[in-house]
């Protein structure tokens, strides 16, 4: 006889919140049903090791079923199937989970059971106007039953004929939603939250080449989707780098091969098992995020880990893998959980230990992955303090040679030469070795070692390193770090207080009029000149930009709350050197075009000489050869 009745929800009608405000997204609903039909499958799996089965098990591949006609997706299996009873405890009382039962009782052997979330099978009413449940217990003498909603808190149970263990999910797919009776988009799916599921899911049939019909047929054989056995589940020593190179290459079909990896394997205070590889990161870090993949026991649960790792860790490639992170629909409650907090903490720990034991044991190899690898570690120590303490130990210096030092190795490399008047260590250094060569050169003639520091993070690197650098035994001293191109290299350094004669007040503005009025006027900048003696032998115009405005701007395209720093005028130095003999004759007679010849070579060099500008100074430098 059939069975009537109201289902048991709090709220008048539970299906509008399903829809709507539960699941952020659709598509999750193939994975809370894929999903119970694997639990379901896996109990029955537990219930044979204890004995207490009395048929064979037989197969338990999970079928996922599309049938266009009937406008219906189907999914079955043949796991512990359910009672008229277990279906009004269950499926009538929202809320309920029969995982949580079957757990209380089978807790030593249940551990693969990933029914933790009791509102999975409503995500079906996501994108169904009617579903039915059709089971049969492994119970003996239990007899088959039919449950039927149509997305109102009404159902009907009523006897039905299945032969076999096991339930079916028969979603009558909803007429907005028809892209979900599409082959290609339950495969899509599939790949995305099923693939590495426990128990085979079979989806259609594997097809092979006709050649007498020329094309693609199916034969008789399941097309099982997913690997039960994936890489992370297996015992480290079992494993070869070629066995970890071909996982990345299945995970990342397009990427370039990983640098190493780390393969996670926990089980106190937590369960936490997993693979996360090193990817050469590029200079763009957005495109880079979001890498990871977050699975419970298996199950797809997201591939958005910011927030619920370190951020600096979005940048890793790989998989993650704990019972203890919640099949939740929230992220946000997966971000505020006690066990992902911890979680993230031990990962963060693994991977500044792995690199530091890469370090330690094969430094030339470290040295040559550094350039793929620096973004993530300068990232790291940006981003989390506790990292940084770590990493500081490994992190790599590169000067303008390819030389790479530590922290501790480069202070004791630069501090003879490059310790200023106030015993402060001033750390030199360009990002971009072409652009600031002559800058360079003249700063390695007074014997200066000149880093480079060409990454996208650098600017507030530098910011970082003055601010936590220590210097060793020296208390009190600081490190600041300077472009070479901020100041003439005289002044780099302060070496002492010695003031060099300056030029007569009326010379000095006479010459600062002369090349005021020769400056070509260039959007968004403006030049400061100031005549200064730098020698003989230095050169008759320099071109230097002040380190903090310049850094700011640096800073301002990192953080957009500095944006307004980007919209300053780019201010530019413009020193004479009343020593050079073109500059002394400028002051007793100023000839124009040798003016701006000196002017235009000046820009030039600083890539700000381009157009007309660029072409004057051409036919200029052949009129006066």
């Amino acid at each position: 006889m059939a069975q009537q009745g109201n289902i048991g929800v709090t709220t008048e009608n539970i299906f509008p919140v399903i829809k709507k405000f539960l699941y952020s997204d659709h598509d999750i609903f193939i994975r809370e049903i894929v999903s119970n039909a694997v639990d379901a499958t896996q109990k029955l799996k537990t219930l044979a090791s204890k004995g207490e089965l009395n048929t064979e098990a037989g197969d338990l591949t999970v079928h996922v079923k599309i049938d266009k006609e009937a406008g219906t997706l189907t999914v079955s299996d043949r796991g512990i199937g359910m009672t008229e009873e277990e279906i009004d405890k269950y499926i009538n009382q929202i809320a309920f989970s029969g995982a949580n039962d079957f757990l209380d009782k089978y807790k030593e052997d249940a551990n693969a059971i990933i029914g933790h979330f009791g509102l999975g099978f409503y995500s079906s009413f996501m994108v169904s106007k009617k579903v039915e449940i059709i089971t049969k217990s492994w119970k003996e003498g239990s007899k088959a039953v039919k449950w039927s909603c149509d997305g109102s808190p009404s159902f009907t149970i009523e006897d039905t004929d299945k032969t076999d263990r096991g339930t079916e999910i028969v979603m009558y797919i909803d007429d907005d939603c028809k892209d979900f009776l599409e082959q290609y988009k339950i495969s899509e799916l599939l790949g995305k939250y099923c693939k590495f599921l426990p128990v085979p899911v079979a989806f259609g049939k594997k097809t092979k080449w006709d050649d007498k019909e020329k094309k693609s047929v199916e034969t008789d054989e399941d097309n099982i989707i997913n690997d039960t056995t994936p890489l992370w589940t297996r015992k480290p020593s079992e494993l070869k780098d070629e066995d970890y190179k071909e996982f990345y290459k299945k995970l990342y079909p397009m990427s370039d091969e990983p640098l190493f990896w780390i393969h996670l394997n926990v089980d106190y205070p937590f369960n936490l098992t997993g693979i996360l590889y090193f990817p050469k990161v590029k200079s763009n870090l957005d495109i880079q995020k979001n890498k990871i993949q977050l699975y419970c026991n298996q199950v797809f649960v997201t591939d958005s880990v910011e927030g619920i790792v370190p951020d600096f860790m979005t940048l890793l490639h790989g998989v993650i893998d704990s019972p203890d992170i919640p099949l939740n629909v929230s992220r946000s409650y997966l971000q505020s959980d006690s066990n992902v907090k911890k979680i993230s903490t031990y990962i963060s720990k693994k991977v500044s230990d792995r690199l530091a034991s890469i370090f330690k044991t094969d430094r030339k190899q470290f040295e040559e992955k550094w350039d793929d690898i620096k973004i993530f570690i300068n990232y790291g120590m940006l981003s989390e303090t506790d990292f940084y303490d770590k990493a500081k130990a490994f992190a790599l210096l590169k000067d303008t040679e390819g030389k790479m030092y530590t922290h501790e190795e480069y202070q004791t490399l630069i501090k003879g030469e490059q310790t200023d008047k106030d015993g402060n260590l001033v750390i030199l250094y360009a990002n971009n070795k072409d652009d600031q060569f002559s800058y360079i050169d003249a700063a390695n003639a007074k014997g200066y070692n000149v880093l480079l520091m060409d990454g996208q993070l650098d600017p507030a690197l530098c910011n970082l390193y003055e601010e936590k650098m220590e210097i060793t035994d020296a208390k009190d001293k600081h490190c600041r770090f300077t472009r070479v191109d901020s100041d003439v290299v005289d002044r780099l350094i302060v070496k002492n207080d010695d003031k060099k004669e300056e030029l007569p007040e009326d010379d000095k503005k006479s010459l600062t009029e002369t090349f005021k009025n020769a400056l070509p006027k260039l959007d968004k900048i403006e030049f400061n000149i100031e005549p200064q003696a730098l020698g003989e032998t230095a050169a008759p115009v320099i071109m230097t930009q002040n380190e903090y405005m310049r850094r700011m701007k640096d800073m301002s395209r990192l953080q957009p709350g500095m944006a307004f720093y980007g919209e300053m005028p780019t201010m530019l130095n413009l020193v004479l050197n009343t020593d050079h003999s073109l500059i002394k004759q400028s002051i007793k007679e100023a000839k124009p075009e040798v003016v701006s010849q000196l002017i235009d070579l000046a820009l030039l060099q600083n890539g700000l000489l381009r157009g007309e500008a660029l072409n004057n100074f051409v036919k200029r430098s052949i009129d006066l050869i």
